[in-house]
């Protein structure tokens, strides 16, 4: 059976994520669609909105046939980082090929940016160092430094979100000098950072979340952009667990951190750098919501991307050292499957290059990070039973299986 690969977060599954998948299919000709979906916390430093386990189900209804865990300390990174991770996971899975979606929609132009900066790698990252020094932030250096090359048209426009993850992609392929094929799709009526609904049917996962959270959480308004199926889920998901996870439910849990935390304590997190934390440390004093706290720390310097993932890691308590130490991983964790996922595990599980985990109980050590990650995401409930519920499913939720 042929395999074909996709990184996902599902935050949450839409049309527009079902017609990638359709074109995964025809594309790549694989037999069967392997994800590797980003768990409760996501590569953007936010909570998803609904757990790991009620993704899953969506993604594997809509047309996955293998879900794995993307671990916390490749999910929560930055692109070049979550990208690698990503594909030692596809890899190891043995994908025959990996297919994303893309501004550019042209694979040969991810190829041809890589020979570019291949051959003038020395003068781009100096580049990127001096529009550093001028207090812009990183994507906004690197998308500088490659306009100053003066690149030609065929060669991607690395200010778009989905062409410089995919190009992180087709990079990991290269370095690691493997034989997977990089196909991609040219994303479909919706940008990913699109806030409003751009068509009658295809809509970005932001603004499907921005219309969540602007209507006290009615999810009338964004049935026309979800499948069927991931309709019913999250109307499941709030009437068993009353709300969605955002930011703001742990904003307690953040603020309560940073008043404890002194200056050096807050420098030993991961991605706390060049006097951040006392600028974090101020802003918690005053603030009285995430989003205000967000805005008072907001920089030129730092996307707000970079500063949540900053958050992040300092309500997961996890420190440069741990991250440092923690540059791979053992295991390929598995959320789900269909008969048709269930059938390549059995022929091809065997042949894997890592080995396949589907009981937490016999792993808890090297799944730590993921553990901690779970437990915190249950205190986005206030609700003692509706958080040990979630806890718990962490421990005793068998891989989900949809025929």
């Amino acid at each position: 059976m042929k395999a074909v690969g996709v990184v996902v977060e599902y935050n949450p599954f839409h049309n527009g994520h079902q017609f990638h998948l359709n074109q995964t299919i025809e594309q790549s000709g694989a037999d069967v669609i392997i994800a590797v979906m980003s768990g409760n916390f996501l590569q953007r430093g936010e909570p998803a909105l609904v757990s790991k386990w009620a993704r899953t189900k969506m993604a594997l209804l809509g047309g996955a046939d293998i879900i794995f865990e993307l671990p916390y300390q490749f999910a929560t990174q930055n692109a070049d980082i979550f990208a690698k991770g990503a594909v030692n996971i596809l890899a190891a899975a043995n994908c025959h090929s990996l297919c994303f979606g893309s501004e550019s929609g042209d694979i040969d132009s991810f190829n041809m940016t890589l020979d570019f900066l291949d051959v003038h790698e020395d003068v781009f990252q100096t580049k990127v160092k001096e529009y550093m020094r001028e207090g812009v932030s990183y994507p906004t250096a690197l998308s500088q430094s490659f306009k100053s090359l003066s690149p030609n048209d065929q060669l991607l426009d690395l200010s778009k979100p989905n062409n410089i993850l995919g190009l992180q992609y087709v990079a990991a392929i290269r370095s690691q000098k493997l034989t997977m094929e990089p196909l991609t799709i040219i994303r479909k009526s919706a940008n990913y950072h699109d806030e409003h609904f751009a068509s009658n049917s295809i809509a970005s996962a932001t603004s499907i979340r921005k219309a969540l959270f602007s209507h006290d959480g009615q999810i009338n308004d964004i049935q026309a952009y979800l499948p069927p199926t991931s309709y019913e889920i999250l109307a499941k998901y709030q009437k068993e667990f009353g709300h969605f996870h955002s930011w703001e439910n742990y904003w307690p849990l953040l603020k309560y951190k940073l008043l404890q935390s002194t200056p050096a304590e807050l420098r030993k997190v991961h991605e706390v750098e060049e006097g951040l934390e006392h600028r974090l440390l101020q802003a918690a004093r005053s603030a009285i919501t995430f989003e205000a706290f967000m805005k008072e720390i907001k920089t030129k310097r730092y996307t707000w991307t970079r500063l949540q993932r900053v958050c992040l890691h300092i309500m997961m308590n996890i420190q440069k050292e741990t991250i440092r130490e923690m540059t791979s991983f053992n295991y390929l964790r598995l959320l789900g499957m269909t008969s048709t996922g269930r059938e390549y595990l059995r022929k091809e599980k065997k042949n894997f290059g890592l080995p396949l985990i589907s009981k937490l109980s016999t792993v808890k050590e090297q799944l730590e990070l993921d553990i901690r990650a779970s437990r915190i995401y249950a205190l986005g409930f206030h609700d003692s039973e509706q958080q040990n519920k979630l806890i718990q499913r962490e421990f005793t939720q068998p891989p989900i299986q949809v025929d």
